[in-house]
């Protein structure tokens, strides 16, 4: 026995559904108000998992996790997560069942449907997530696809409140590549009323459609949102100065031209000094000293990384709470 307190509490219906849909794919899917309470839903099952507490609103809850790209931090998470919630996972690799052999997403999607509760995608195309939740009667939750990474980026938005106190009017530079990161983050930001600049060279930009859905939601909360080519321009006062890999997983070909073209972004201590005495460092990793980010920055006072990455850890139980039919967690 571990010593640990009991509390198991019976998992919610499926049929009382999540208030923003079936699945998730996209941050900027969500509601404000939703996204609030997840941030409030994380905070506390953190600290019930920190007293010590056991919550298991998830008993008999299996989870299926289908990834087409290497993952740590993601995969262990959820894992992770929906064990401590009483639940169970499969990791299915796309190689290892039938899709490899040519039976289609629908019927897949369909009959995994009847053999789980729920299902993490990590693949390539996002269209690819979208049909997998098309066509599954179960939740889909986006683990990383090249268009969005929406479940690292609300985990982010965790840390930051964390260390900020609050998030509405802060500033977030983020410099490097326009990757799925940084589209979702674009997203959150324009959500919660945060700012956002970023510093990308010229071809390495943000999606485009995301950025004008997210400036009309911007509009709504004062948020404001800023592409520059200067990374000084971008971390200039900000908050949260923010990077990630320059190659991301299936950009390998890309390598020379991408190193060469962002060089000039590195998060360096140089960089950091534009910003905000007491800004943090983020980067949701795995990270490449003396590429995007110098050992100094990563490893240095100002970085929360470690904060970040174990905080994927609760925002992915208070997600599989509310997409999986547990009961609410009621935040502070």
């Amino acid at each position: 026995m571990s010593g640990r307190s009991s509390r198991v509490i019976p998992r919610r219906s499926h049929s009382s559904g999540p208030a923003f849909g079936k699945d998730l794919l996209t941050v900027g899917a969500i509601p404000r108000s939703e996204i609030v309470r997840l941030l409030r839903a994380a905070a506390r099952l953190k600290t019930m998992q920190r007293q010590g507490v056991s919550y298991q609103p998830l008993l008999g809850t299996t989870l299926g996790l289908l990834f087409e790209k290497p993952s740590t931090r993601t995969r262990v998470s959820f894992e992770a997560g929906i064990n401590q919630l009483g639940g169970q996972s499969l990791f299915l690799s796309a190689t290892d069942i039938q899709l490899s052999r040519g039976e289609s997403i629908a019927d897949t999607a369909r009959m995994l449907s009847l053999y789980m509760d729920g299902l993490v995608i990590r693949t390539y195309d996002h269209a690819i997530a979208e049909e997998w939740a098309r066509h599954a009667t179960i939740p889909v939750i986006n683990g990383l696809t090249d268009l969005c990474h929406p479940c690292q980026v609300l985990s982010d938005l965790l840390t930051i409140s964390e260390k900020k106190g609050s998030l509405k009017g802060l500033k977030i530079g983020y410099v490097g590549d326009g990757n799925n990161v940084a589209n979702s983050l674009i997203e959150a930001t324009a959500k919660v009323g945060m700012s956002i600049s970023l510093g990308c060279p010229s071809g390495y930009e943000p999606d485009q459609r995301i950025l004008d859905l997210a400036r009309e939601e911007a509009a709504l909360t004062r948020a404001t949102i800023e592409i520059t080519e200067n990374p000084h321009v971008a971390v200039k006062e900000a908050d949260v100065v923010y990077t990630d890999v320059w190659i991301s997983m299936g950009r390998e070909r890309e390598q020379s031209r991408r190193l060469k073209a962002l060089a000039p972004y590195q998060l360096n201590e140089r960089l950091l000094s534009r910003a905000r005495r007491d800004a943090i460092v983020m980067h949701c990793l795995p990270a490449h000293r003396g590429q995007e980010i110098t050992a100094g920055v990563l490893d240095g006072p100002q970085s929360v990384v470690v904060e970040q990455a174990e905080n994927r850890l609760h925002m992915q139980k208070a997600i599989l709470l509310e997409l999986l039919g547990g009961k609410k967690v009621k935040g502070k």
